[in-house]
């Protein structure tokens, strides 16, 4: 019985921290860049010292689908999307190199070039400034450009690099900021070929109808798992029932 109800009250656990992940993905169904979040369960035991018991389920979001999302063309000379598996080096909040698929870009009231998400972006030597009164354009290396308007029949001049990085034969994890870093510490290296399209954005990779059925599908097996509980409660009152009867009897 003791195994019973701690096996069933961990599978509610999980189930509840699956559904989580589930409301996170559905919240972020229309976000730029998201990638959607992956649970992944571990089966338990705990060993006495004569007998396995307690079989118990832990979850763990250590990943995401990273499939692309569509890409939608917007005309802005500020959004871009990356090309293949690259993904597009920010500063975290704790200053730290993470990465992001999430290419909306603006400059901020203090130069600094900034995606959606208010981060700063990386370049060839930390986060990339621009002056307040150019004209900004990017290229499909990821080269940040600037014009003076001054001198309009000048070309926009290369000014940084937006890091583009290669995840491949790297193994990275998600945050709960969203934001993607190398398992371990560390970074990735800068994949000099990387290309982004300039005026597009890569949407989100969740499914709605999928993430509908699946909420369905979580919310049914915590429930089956607490009736288990009530199961186990009526088994025990049945039970002591059983040994009252007994007692009186003797």
């Amino acid at each position: 019985m003791d195994r019973l109800i701690y096996t069933a009250v961990s599978g509610m656990t999980d189930s509840m921290t699956r559904e989580r992940v589930i409301a996170s993905n559905m919240a972020n169904a229309q976000t730029v860049g998201f990638k959607a979040e992956m649970l992944y369960t571990t089966p338990i035991t705990l060993k006495g010292p004569s007998l396995e018991a307690r079989a118990m389920a832990e979850g763990e979001v250590k990943g995401a689908n990273m499939d692309a999302g569509a890409m939608t063309a917007t005309g802005r000379k500020l959004d871009i999307a990356m090309r293949g598996d690259d993904l597009m080096a920010v500063q975290a909040q704790d200053g730290t190199e993470a990465y992001t698929r999430r290419g909306d870009l603006t400059v901020s009231p203090t130069g600094v070039l900034e995606n959606g998400d208010g981060r700063p972006v990386i370049g060839n030597g930390g986060p990339i400034t621009v002056p307040l009164d150019a004209q900004i354009s990017l290229g499909p290396d990821g080269s940040v450009l600037v014009a003076n308007p001054e001198t309009p029949n000048l070309p926009p001049q290369p000014v940084d690099k937006i890091k583009l990085a290669s995840p491949a034969g790297s193994s990275i994890s998600k945050g709960l900021d969203g934001l993607f870093r190398v398992v371990g510490g560390g970074v990735l290296p800068n994949d000099e070929n990387g290309q982004v399209v300039v005026g597009s954005l890569e949407q989100s990779n969740v499914n709605p109808t999928d993430v509908l059925t699946e909420m369905i599908r979580s919310q049914r097996l915590f429930d089956i798992r607490t009736k288990l509980i009530a199961t186990a409660r009526d088994v025990d009152q049945s039970s002591t029932a059983l040994l009252r009867i007994s007692g009186t009897s003797g």
